[in-house]
């Protein structure tokens, strides 16, 4: 279930696609044309009685009005239905981040604040390529690349705690187990006699993990391919309402055919960082057909443990440092004249 920050997000921004006035009247009203239940409703209206979220009502909603108004969009037209997927994913090989879809049609997506576009396995994504079907590891990502350099880290992380009755191996651990060694390690740091092996631990899996990646993007088609999925590059066009701490966002993301049509890629660059996490980064170079102009795109990927230290195995945590707004393939909508932000 999403949180109530992305509840008022993604709600807010689909009434103000209704076009049926202010906010406090269209909720008031709680149209039929959004397709949510009661209960949702209420947990809405608890959330605007409460006052904690008005700026994200604000935003949201007049991005919701935007998309109404903008001529490469709704163009002025309401409505008949907007449905919400509450957090929920479509079934199949699609990587548009879909939110809202308005009248079967219109595919929305809306994201606030956050560069981070998806939490996949490691395996799925440095083997699988961010598919959403296929066969790739299902075991902890540092056991597979990583298997010495874990076990040094576990062994002086054990010691370190003092949790000696714990199982030799990082493997045999226990979901209890698990918690028990995550609550022995607070803050951000390591114990200092752990420090040197987490280090080792995140070169070795950051270099391992850039092999892995570049072994499976060495064909034109599949480093195009992975570059549209790490840019949400789907089969459908589809737009994006949000705001990053610069601006709303107000874009229509290209299709894979319309983004053929608009550039050419040269490359795309994969390397192991140097960081305080394993940590990968990757760019990719293109070329705009319009002007004949080169230009990049960059990102990173995170892989560490989910939820905590040994908690749970690492999932892959990938990011995109160049701005929604100058992303190949996403393309301003019409600006309102009023945008209320979330910042100063």
């Amino acid at each position: 279930m999403p949180d109530d920050r992305t509840t008022v997000t993604e709600l807010a921004t689909a009434l103000g696609t209704l076009g049926l006035g202010d906010l406090p009247s269209t909720l008031a009203r709680r149209p039929r044309q959004l397709a949510i239940p009661d209960t949702t409703w209420q947990q809405l209206d608890a959330l605007y009685a409460s006052a904690t979220f008005d700026a994200e009502f604000a935003t949201a909603f007049a991005n919701g009005r935007a998309f109404l108004e903008a001529t490469d969009a709704l163009a002025g037209r309401r409505p008949r239905l907007v449905e919400w997927t509450g957090g929920r994913r479509p079934p199949g090989d699609e990587v548009a981040p879909v939110d809202l879809r308005i009248d079967h049609v219109y595919l929305v997506s809306c994201k606030y604040l956050s560069r981070n576009i998806a939490n996949p396995s490691p395996a799925r994504l440095f083997d699988g390529l961010l598919a959403t079907s296929g066969e790739w590891e299902q075991t902890d990502w540092y056991q597979v690349v990583a298997p010495e350099e874990l076990r040094a880290l576990y062994d002086a992380c054990r010691g370190a705690t003092g949790l000696t009755d714990l199982p030799d191996d990082p493997g045999a651990l226990g979901t209890e187990e698990r918690q028990r060694l995550r609550r022995a390690l607070p803050g951000r740091s390591y114990p200092p006699a752990a420090r040197h092996a987490y280090r080792q631990l995140c070169t070795r899996v950051s270099e391992a993990s850039a092999r892995r990646w570049q072994a499976n993007v060495t064909t034109a088609g599949a480093t195009e391919r992975m570059l549209w999925r790490l840019l949400r590059i789907g089969n459908a066009a589809y737009f994006l309402l949000g705001a990053d701490p610069r601006r709303s966002l107000r874009l229509r993301v290209a299709s894979s055919w319309d983004w053929r049509q608009a550039y050419r890629l040269l490359g795309l660059d994969i390397v192991a960082a140097r960081s305080g996490q394993p940590q990968v980064n990757w760019s990719a170079t293109y070329v705009e057909l319009a002007t004949t102009r080169q230009r990049s795109v960059q990102g990173h990927v995170e892989v560490r443990w989910s939820h905590g230290r040994f908690a749970q195995p690492p999932e892959a945590k990938v990011y995109l440092d160049t701005p929604s707004d100058e992303l190949p393939g996403y393309f301003p909508l019409e600006r309102a004249a009023s945008q209320p932000e979330l910042w100063e």
